[in-house]
């Protein structure tokens, strides 16, 4: 559906050469949607930043819930969006410190003033490439999250998706901290496949949260990855599987072998 469908706020986004445009999702009273590019983007409740709408990142979210439950956490963003997640986390989780990466300076500007965050969610935003942005504007900063939420595929941006980024973001968590990366792919999963390949090599242990319909390889969707050096109970990962969305599944080690 084109963006003109709908009768929202638009703001052209002069990096990516695309209008960006907030309106009304027609379904659920109270809820945003952002688009860009006539396609939707984000997804946000102004009234209950703990409602999230789109699977993935309802399974990021499960992950995160897991993940030194009730405490406060350091998370950086790398892609912004409408900032949904970093919403979900700044009322989940009251006094974490949290920074978004974003390319596109007009899209932050469209958000923050479309959609307010809480008072509870403060977010420092750094206006930069990804990899430029942990190099420079965060050197010397150690995170206990970065999610990355910026593949769709081979289209992805070329030197964010290699092993060297992935070395880059590691120097940035802490020992225990956890990298989670948003990854749309096509059939056969090639792309995903090389992500996994890469983590690999750089991390102890890989996860792997999706749809299960995902495991036939016949079918395009997101597959959310968590890459960590810290191995995570049977209990903690049986928990985030079973808060959904369903039917998933949440696979480790010889399981992605799926992907080979």
């Amino acid at each position: 559906m084109s963006q003109s469908a709908h009768p929202g706020v638009h703001r052209w986004l002069s990096h990516g050469g695309l209008h960006a445009e907030i309106y009304d999702d027609p379904f659920r009273p109270g809820a945003k949607i952002l688009s860009m590019g006539g396609y939707e983007q984000s997804h946000i409740n102004l009234a209950d930043p703990t409602q999230i709408a789109y699977e993935y990142l309802a399974r990021v979210a499960n992950l995160l819930d897991e993940f030194r439950p009730g405490q406060p956490l350091s998370v950086a963003h790398i892609g912004a969006g409408a900032l949904t997640l970093a919403r979900y986390v700044g009322v989940k989780r009251p006094g974490s410190v949290q920074v978004a990466v974003e390319i596109e300076r007009e899209l932050m500007d469209f958000v923050f003033e479309e959609l307010p965050l809480p008072a509870a969610a403060p977010v420092r935003v750094v206006i930069n490439d990804a990899a430029d942005a942990l190099a420079q504007d965060l050197a010397d900063e150690v995170f206990d999250v970065v999610f990355v939420d910026i593949f769709t595929g081979w289209d992805s941006p070329a030197h964010l998706a290699t092993a060297e980024f992935y070395k880059q973001v590691k120097d940035h968590l802490a020992p225990d901290g956890i990298l989670l990366l948003n990854v749309g792919d096509d059939p056969p999963l090639t792309f995903a496949a090389t992500q996994v390949k890469y983590l690999d090599e750089l991390f102890e242990h890989v996860y792997l949260s999706t749809s299960q319909d995902m495991l036939t390889k016949r079918y395009p969707g997101n597959m959310i990855l968590m890459a960590t050096d810290k191995s995570w109970s049977s209990d903690s990962l049986q928990s985030a599987r079973q808060r959904g969305p369903h039917p998933g599944v949440l696979l480790s080690g010889a399981e992605l072998d799926f992907l080979s």
